[in-house]
């Protein structure tokens, strides 16, 4: 008997210092989005899929992760006060879901010409391009590009992708088409990393 008393009394004061404990687990519980965050992991990986499969140009997977940005910063604003409401995490699992939509249905709609091991793929041609994409979006944050700018640089770098699509149209891209498009990337590319060098922030 002794022993029962002893053992309930020990749990009793567990569980009493484990209601000391609970405002902060329910804090910690209410800022943790782990399926979002898995959400957004996934949505990521599958643009990355979408791009190296020759689905998703560099220019569309700018748009689509800069989508998948916003997103993050949404839910950070909502953890900022120590709790993400039901409703808050439910417009994220919204934006999310439009955003994997959106992710698939160009992957769905964007036929690639030609058949794997052809010669029509460029990978290294659409790695370039979305590093220079980046390298824009880069350069506005950090105010050496303004939003000007990059829009007749990204405008450039659309009109690449125009003549990327009508070499690949007839299921080739020869070697003279190829170093047409290195060209005109690495053109573009100096263009963009001469305005980085200079300090134009600023300017409007």
């Amino acid at each position: 008997m002794t022993s029962k008393l002893l053992t309930a009394s020990l749990l009793a004061s567990a569980l009493l210092a484990g209601l000391g404990l609970a405002p902060t687990a329910a804090m910690a519980q209410s800022t943790n989005t782990p399926g979002i965050d898995n959400t957004q992991q996934a949505i990521s990986a599958r643009i990355q899929q979408g791009m190296q499969a020759g689905r998703i140009t560099p220019s569309e997977a700018q748009e689509l992760y800069a989508r998948d940005r916003d997103i993050s910063m949404r839910e950070n604003r909502y953890k900022s006060d120590g709790n993400a409401t039901p409703q808050e995490r439910q417009q994220l699992r919204a934006d999310l879901e439009g955003l994997r939509a959106e992710v698939e249905r160009k992957i769905a709609n964007n036929v690639v010409v030609g058949q794997p091991g052809s010669n029509q793929g460029t990978p290294g041609v659409d790695n370039s391009q979305f590093n220079i994409s980046q390298r824009i979006d880069e350069g506005v944050r950090t105010g050496r590009i303004s939003e000007r700018e990059a829009r007749r640089l990204h405008g450039r770098e659309r009109m690449i992708e125009r003549h990327e699509a009508n070499f690949k149209s007839d299921g080739v891209v020869t070697r003279q088409e190829r170093r047409q498009l290195r060209n005109e990337l690495a053109t573009l590319r100096d263009q963009v990393e001469r305005m980085m060098r200079n300090d134009r922030r600023g300017r409007g």
